[in-house]
C-alpha cells in the first residue's frame, strides 16, 4: 500500500470512529479506545513501512498513545461501568502522570535530539522565553486557582501537576518545531502536539468552572493529537527527525523575534493585571518569571555575540582556503589545502578526516547539495580512515550553477555529527571552491597538452637526432627533415634500413635495432650512430616504429681519448700507474719456467730537481720527455715503461732470466747516461735504478715495494747505477724506517735528554764550557746513540724540530749555570746543515737566549766542516749576523771532511775544533803532532781559539798544551754529564791542568 493511501485510510478510520464517538454517547467507552489504538497502530505500521534510522522514538510516542488510550478507558469504566461522579485522583490520573507524559516527553526530546546531537542553544533559549511566559499563564489560569482550593493536599497536588506537564509538553513542542526544518512530519507533530495542550487547558478550565462533560468539542483537540501524530509517523518524512541533519541558525526573523518580544511582555503585563485586581498573590510569581526572562534574554545577545565570533573565525579561515585555492597548481595541493581549512573550522583537537573520492559513486546528490551519510550505509570506497566514524559529510566537487563545470567527484568529511552539522554552510562552499580550482587546474593542463603538443612538433621539425618511422619490414615511413645531415638531400620513404646503413648487428632483425650503427655520408665519412626504438605500432596515430638516431661519434673519440689518458700519462704517452699495476697483476698470473721472471725496474732520475729548479719546470718536463723516449728506445717492446709520477719510472718485464734483467738495466743506465740535447741546450743526467722479481716477492706491493728499497740503495751507493734487492739490505732499510717512525713518537712523548761534556781551559785546568750532546732513551732498545739516528733525523727534516728543542733546552740550562757561577761556561750546540738552512733560524736562536736571559757570548753554534763547501750562501750571512749579535761560531771535527783550509779566512767563525783521529797519534808520532802543530799556528794566526776533542791520555794532553791548543775535552777530563752533574762538576770549577 502506497504513502498516500495508507494516510487516506488512516483518516477516514479516525473519521468514522470520531463520528460514532459522537453520535452514540453509550458507546463512547469503545469508540475512544479504537480512536486511541488505532493512533498507536498507525504509529507502529509508519515506522515499520519508512524504517527511520532510530525506531527509539517512534515506539516511545506509539508507547505514550496507548498509555493515554488507557488512562481514557480507565476513566470510562470508572464513570461509566462503575458509576463513580467525577473520580479523582484515580487510577486514569496515575496512568496520565505517571506513563503518559514521561513517554511522550521522552519521545518528542528523542526526536529532537536524535537527528541534532549539538545543543542549539539559541533554540533553547527562544523555547524557554516562550514556555516560560506560557507557563505564568497556566499559573495563573489554571495551577494557583487548584492550589488555592480546600481540597486534600493530594487532591491539589494532582490538580497542580495537569497544567504543570501541560507547560512541560508545550516547551519540548516548541523546541521540536524551532529545531527541526520544517516538514509535512513535523508540521503533523506540531498541529497534534498543540492539539492535545489546547484540549488539555480547556478542560483546566471546564474543570475550574465545573462545566466539563464528555463528547464535547474539547475532546476534538485529543482527537486532533491521535490522528496527526499517526498520519506523522506514516509519512515518509518522518526518517528526516532522525536522520543527521544541520542545525539552521537560531535568526531573529520577525515572525520569531515578535513571538519572543510578545513573550517577555507577558509577566510585566501580568503584574500589572494582577495589581489592578487587588491579586497580589501572583505577583511574586510574574516577578521571578520576569526577572528569568531578563536572564535569558541577556544569555540570548551573549549567545549571539559568541555565534558573532565564530562566524568572524570561519570567514577568515574561508578567506585564508580560497586565497590558497586560488594560488594551487596541483589536485594534491588542493587536498591540503582542504585539510587544513577543516582542521582551521572545527575546533581543537577534533579528531576527522577529509579525503577527495574522483568517482562520485552514487555519494552525493546532483547539484550542490551536502547529505549526512551514516558509515552502514556508504559504499565501500577503499578509502582509509573513514572505518572510525559513524557519520560522513559528503559534498559533490562541482562549481553550482555552471553548466561548463566538470564532475571532480566528491569531498568527504568524516568526524563526530556535531562537528559536520557545524560545517553545513562552509562545507558546500568550500567544495564549490575546491571544484573550481579543480576546473582551473584541468584547464591549465589542457592548454599546457596542447602548447607540449606544439612544442614537441616544432621540436622534431627542427632536432639534431634523427626520427625515423618504419614499418615492421624496416622501410621508411617517415624521415624528420634533421635526416638529410646523415643521409643526404635524397628522400628517404620507401627505402629500407639495410640500404641505408653500413654496418649493424643481424641486419633484417626488428629485435636488434637499438644499438650501435655505421652509416657512411655522402661525402664518404663515416658516421657513429646510436639507435633507440620505441614500438608505437598500437598507437593509431604513429602505427609503426619509431627510430631515434644520435650522432656519437665525437662522444666515441673522446670517449677513447679519455680512455687513453685515464691509463697513460699525459706528459711522456708512457703507461701510468694504474695501467702498470694492471700489467703487473696480469704478469703475476701467468704460468712461467723456474728459470723465467717477472721483474720490475724502478728507474729515477738523479738530481731531477736541480734541473727543475735552475733551469724552470719547462726545461724539465723537457727532459722527462726525452728520457721516456730513451726509456722506450733501451726496453723495446720486450717491456712495458711506465711513468709513476715526477721523476719515477717503471718497466715491467715478463718471464724473462734475471741476467736478461740486469742487462737491461745496464743498457738503461747506459743509455740515460749520455747527455740530452734540449731547447736549452745539453744537459746531463742520469738514473738510478732498483730491481725486485719475483724470486724475491709473491704479488704486485711486493715488488714495487722492494723494487724502491732497491733504487733507495743504489741513490745511497752514488746514483748513476742499478741496485737487486737483497734480504739484508731489506733489514738495514726496515731498521732505518723504524727509526723513523719512533723518531717521530719520540719527539711527540720527549724521549730525548742532554749530557754536557766539560770542556777546559789546559792552562789554568777552569771549565771554559759544555758541548750539548743528545741522547735517545729507546723503551724497548735503551740507550741510542747520536750515530744512528742523527743521519735519519737530517734526511726525514725531524732534525729541525728535533735541533730547536736542543738548543732550546741547551740555552736554558746555560742560563742556569750563569746565574750559579761567577764565571758561567758557554755551552756548544750542534747545528745541521739543514737546520741552518730553515728559514728563521737566526730568529729562532736570539729569541731563545731572549726568553731565558743568556748572554749571546755564552753560546756557541758547532757547524760540521762539509757545511764550508755546500752552503756559502744563506748560510754564513746567517752566521755572521749571529756572530754581531754576540753569538760565537765553531767548526767541528774540523780536518776529517774535504780540504776546507782555503775557506778558514772567509768562513764566519771563532773556534777550531780538532777531530779525534788527529789526537790519538801525536804523543808517538811526530809527523802527527807537526800536522797538529800547523793547524794551531794557522788557527792562531786567523784569530780562531782551538778546541781539542776526544783526549783520552795525559801524554796527549801535555802535547796540546805544549803545542799551544788552549782547550781540550774527552774522557780523560769528563764522560758527558747530565744536567745535576754539570751543575755538581761547575761546583768544583777546577780540575788540575
Amino acid at each position: 500500500m502506497g504513502v498516500r493511501r495508507r494516510g487516506i485510510a488512516l483518516a477516514c478510520l479516525m473519521a468514522v470512529f470520531t463520528a460514532l464517538f459522537y453520535g452514540f454517547p453509550d458507546a463512547h467507552l469503545v469508540t475512544w479506545a479504537a480512536i486511541g489504538l488505532t493512533s498507536a497502530a498507525g504509529i507502529a505500521a509508519g515506522v515499520v513501512a519508512n524504517r527511520p534510522r532510530a525506531r527509539a522514538p517512534w515506539l516511545l510516542l506509539a508507547g505514550a498513545v496507548v498509555a493515554f488510550t488507557l488512562g481514557d478507558t480507565a476513566y470510562n469504566v470508572l464513570t461509566r461501568v462503575l458509576g463513580y461522579v467525577e473520580p479523582f485522583p484515580s487510577v486514569a490520573d496515575a496512568i496520565y502522570l505517571g506513563v503518559f507524559v514521561p513517554l511522550l516527553i521522552a519521545a518528542l526530546v528523542t526526536l529532537t535530539r536524535t537527528g541534532a546531537p549539538s545543543r542549539d542553544r539559541a533554540s533553547v533559549l527562544d523555547a524557554l522565553v516562550f514556555t516560560a511566559s506560557a507557563g505564568l499563564l497556566f499559573w495563573i489560569l489554571l495551577i494557583q486557582p487548584q492550589v488555592g482550593a480546600d481540597a486534600p493536599l493530594l487532591d491539589r497536588g494532582i490538580s497542580a501537576a495537569y497544567p504543570i506537564c501541560d507547560v512541560l509538553l508545550l516547551a519540548v513542542t516548541a523546541r521540536l518545531v524551532a529545531a527541526v526544518r520544517w516538514s509535512p512530519a513535523v508540521v503533523l507533530l506540531g498541529v497534534g502536539g498543540f492539539g492535545l495542550l489546547i484540549a488539555d487547558v480547556l478542560y483546566g478550565l471546564a474543570q475550574t468552572r465545573g462545566s466539563w462533560q464528555i463528547g464535547g468539542p474539547v475532546d476534538l483537540g485529543w482527537v486532533a493529537f491521535y490522528a496527526c501524530v499517526a498520519l506523522a509517523a506514516l509519512h515518509p518524512s518522518m526518517r528526516q527527525l532522525t536522520a543527521p541533519r544541520p542545525i539552521p541558525p537560531a535568526a531573529l526573523r520577525p515572525g520569531r523575534l515578535l513571538v519572543l518580544g510578545l513573550s517577555t511582555l507577558i509577566a510585566p503585563v501580568a503584574i500589572v493585571v494582577q495589581v489592578r485586581r487587588g491579586a497580589t498573590d501572583d505577583v511574586i510569581v510574574a516577578a521571578v518569571v520576569a526577572a528569568a526572562m531578563f536572564l535569558l534574554v541577556i544569555a540570548r545577545l551573549y549567545g549571539a555575540m559568541n555565534v558573532h565570533r565564530a562566524a568572524v573565525t570561519r570567514e577568515r579561515t574561508l578567506r585564508r582556503a580560497a586565497t590558497d585555492l586560488v594560488t594551487a597548481t596541483t589536485a594534491a595541493d588542493i587536498e591540503s589545502t582542504m585539510r587544513a581549512a577543516f582542521a582551521g573550522l572545527l575546533p581543537p583537537g577534533t579528531a576527522h578526516v577529509v579525503l577527495r573520492q574522483k568517482a562520485r559513486s552514487g555519494l552525493a546528490v546532483a547539484g550542490s547539495d551536502v547529505r549526512l551519510i551514516a558509515r552502514a550505509d556508504l559504499p565501500e570506497t577503499g578509502l582509509p580512515g573513514l572505518d572510525d566514524f559513524n557519520t560522513i559529510a559528503c559534498a559533490p566537487l562541482v562549481v553550482a550553477g555552471s553548466t561548463s563545470s566538470r564532475d571532480h567527484g566528491s569531498l568527504l568529511v568524516a568526524a563526530e555529527s556535531q562537528h559536520l552539522i557545524a560545517l553545513h554552510d562552509a562545507l558546500p562552499l568550500l567544495a564549490a571552491n575546491a571544484a573550481s580550482a579543480l576546473d582551473r587546474i584541468t584547464l591549465n593542463e589542457e592548454v599546457n597538452r596542447k602548447s607540449t603538443e606544439a612544442y614537441f612538433r616544432t621540436l622534431v621539425q627542427n632536432a639534431s637526432d634523427v626520427i625515423l618511422i618504419v614499418d615492421v619490414d624496416l622501410n621508411v615511413r617517415y624521415a624528420s627533415p634533421s635526416a638529410s645531415t646523415v643521409f643526404g638531400p635524397a628522400d628517404l620513404s620507401g627505402r629500407n634500413l639495410d640500404e641505408l646503413i653500413s654496418a649493424r648487428p643481424q641486419p633484417g632483425s626488428v629485435g636488434v635495432l637499438p644499438g650501435q650503427w655505421t652509416v657512411e655520408r655522402p661525402d664518404g665519412e663515416c658516421v657513429h650512430l646510436e639507435a633507440s626504438v620505441r614500438d608505437l605500432r598500437h598507437e593509431p596515430t604513429v602505427d609503426g616504429l619509431v627510430v631515434t638516431l644520435r650522432d656519437v661519434t665525437s662522444h666515441l673519440r673522446m670517449q677513447a681519448e679519455l680512455t687513453r689518458l685515464a691509463y697513460h700519462d699525459e706528459l711522456t704517452g708512457l703507461a701510468n700507474r694504474v695501467l702498470f699495476q694492471a700489467r703487473v697483476d696480469e704478469a703475476l698470473q701467468q704460468d712461467r719456467t723456474a728459470e723465467a721472471v717477472v721483474a720490475i725496474l724502478f728507474v729515477d732520475v738523479d738530481d731531477f730537481k736541480v734541473v727543475n729548479d735552475t733551469l724552470g719546470h719547462s726545461t724539465g718536463d723537457e727532459l722527462l720527455r726525452a728520457v721516456s723516449q730513451r726509456l722506450r728506445e733501451a726496453v723495446g717492446t720486450a717491456a712495458l715503461p711506465a711513468r709513476l709520477g715526477g721523476d719515477e719510472f717503471a718497466v715491467l718485464v715478463q718471464t724473462t732470466p734475471v741476467t736478461a734483467v740486469e742487462e737491461l738495466a745496464d743498457r738503461i743506465v747506459a743509455l740515460l747516461n749520455e747527455p740530452f740535447l734540449l731547447e736549452h741546450g745539453l744537459v746531463h743526467s742520469n738514473v738510478s735504478i732498483g730491481i725486485a722479481t719475483t724470486a724475491d716477492a709473491t704479488d704486485g706491493a711486493d715488488l714495487l715495494r722492494q723494487s724502491d728499497m732497491a733504487l733507495y740503495l743504489a741513490k745511497a751507493n752514488g746514483k748513476n747505477q742499478w741496485k737487486r734487492y737483497e734480504e739484508a739490505t731489506h733489514a738495514a732499510l726496515l731498521r732505518r724506517m723504524q727509526i723513523r717512525v719512533d723518531l717521530d713518537e719520540a719527539l711527540r712523548t720527549g724521549a730525548f735528554l742532554l749530557e754536557y761534556q766539560p770542556v777546559i781551559d789546559l792552562k789554568t785546568g777552569v771549565t771554559a764550557g759544555f758541548e750539548a750532546l743528545v741522547r735517545w732513551h729507546h723503551p724497548s732498545r735503551g740507550t741510542i746513540a747520536p750515530a744512528e739516528f742523527i743521519d735519519v733525523a737530517e734526511e726525514s727534516g725531524l732534525i729541525v724540530p728535533l735541533g730547536e728543542w736542543i738548543l732550546n733546552r741547551a740555552i736554558a740550562e746555560a742560563a742556569s749555570w750563569a746565574k750559579a757561577s761567577a764565571t758561567p761556561p758557554y755551552v756548544g750546540v750542534n747545528v745541521s746543515a739543514r737546520q741552518l738552512r730553515q728559514p728563521g733560524f737566526v730568529d729562532t736562536v736570539l729569541t731563545s737566549l731572549r726568553r731565558h736571559g743568556l748572554a749571546p757570548d755564552r753560546l756557541v753554534i758547532e757547524i760540521t766542516e762539509s757545511l764550508l763547501l755546500t752552503d756559502q750562501g744563506n748560510g754564513w750571512s746567517d752566521l755572521r749576523t749571529l756572530r754581531e749579535a754576540g753569538v760565537r761560531v765553531a767548526i767541528d771535527d774540523f780536518g776529517t771532511g774535504y780540504s776546507s783550509l782555503s775557506y778558514l779566512r772567509q768562513v764566519p767563525a771563532d773556534i777550531l775544533k780538532i777531530e779525534r783521529s788527529f789526537i790519538g797519534n801525536t804523543p808517538h808520532s811526530d809527523k802527527q803532532r807537526a800536522l797538529v802543530d800547523g793547524i794551531v799556528r794557522l788557527a792562531t794566526t786567523l784569530d780562531l781559539a782551538v778546541v781539542a776533542e776526544g783526549i783520552e791520555q795525559p801524554a796527549e794532553r801535555d802535547v796540546l798544551a805544549k803545542v799551544g791548543c788552549r782547550y781540550g775535552q774527552g774522557y780523560l777530563f769528563s764522560p758527558p754529564l747530565d744536567s745535576d752533574s754539570a751543575t755538581r762538576w761547575l761546583q768544583r770549577d777546577w780540575i788540575p791542568a
